[in-house]
């Protein structure tokens, strides 16, 4: 029984998945409640994997020392989370820093379906998580006195980068597998979100410059997938778009 396996994330994307829309939301709206959700984000992402773990076991009616185990990280990280929530909510003086969590809920507790269930490596639960954890941005713009409708703005734009990467690495990855790869998905999902960010510049007061990083992540994923595509390992694709996510997440930060 390996420890590191219960008590911590076994895909290394959760990391990247925390720290953008924890990023993008102190550098856009800095407050100390503000850092504090971030230590509850960061509790969250803890607490998926014990979690997990232990509902599996409980679903297959099984338990050992591994099920015991992840119990015991259950209630270390749940007091962790439970008490960063509150120490924010004191901070920020109201609880509606809260409402955007509590709109991602069901997309945290569909993942956490797919994770008990032994699925959590289907496309679906990844998106799933990932959209969930974007809230934390709109959580700590609220906490620093932005509204909700435009706090949840903020959770979209992230939500245009998260699902089309998540789309292009899986298909990346299995290319680099040997795998046949349909594109079209791809090209697809990048076009869409292109179209969401440019109706939102359209309807908002977004600058037009918004577009440029959207457009910049479309263009690597049509290489990625394409034939020119020079080949790499899972490792280098993984740190290449965690400074894609980064560089984006400071784009935004100065053009919003």
């Amino acid at each position: 029984m390996r420890l590191r396996t219960i008590a911590l994330p076994v895909e290394h994307g959760a990391w990247g998945f925390l720290l953008e829309p924890a990023l993008l939301g102190l550098l856009v709206a800095w407050s100390a409640a503000g850092a504090v959700l971030v230590m509850a984000g960061l509790a969250a992402i803890l607490l998926q994997t014990p979690l997990s773990l232990a509902l599996g076991d409980v679903r297959r009616r099984r338990v050992s020392p591994r099920t015991r185990l992840a119990w015991r990280f259950v209630a270390l990280y749940g007091t962790i989370l439970l008490g960063a929530v509150a120490v924010a909510v004191a901070l920020a003086g109201t609880p509606t820093i809260l409402v955007p969590a509590l709109v991602a809920a069901p997309l945290a507790l569909a993942q956490l379906w797919f994770d008990a269930h032994g699925r959590a490596r289907e496309c679906a639960p990844e998106v799933l998580g990932a959209l969930a954890m974007g809230s934390l941005a709109a959580c700590i713009a609220v906490a620093a006195g932005w509204g909700v409708i435009a706090a949840l703005g903020l959770w979209a734009l992230l939500a245009a980068r998260t699902v089309p990467t998540i789309v292009y690495v899986r298909a990346r990855l299995r290319l680099e597998r040997g795998r046949t790869v349909d594109p079209t998905p791809v090209w697809a999902v990048h076009l869409l979100a292109l179209v969401f960010v440019a109706v939102a510049a359209a309807l908002t007061d977004l600058a037009w410059l918004v577009l440029l990083p959207y457009a910049a992540l479309a263009g690597r994923a049509a290489l990625g997938v394409s034939r020119s595509r020079v080949s790499v390992s899972a490792k280098v694709i993984g740190f290449r778009e965690l400074g894609f996510g980064i560089a984006l997440v400071v784009f935004l930060a100065l053009v919003l």
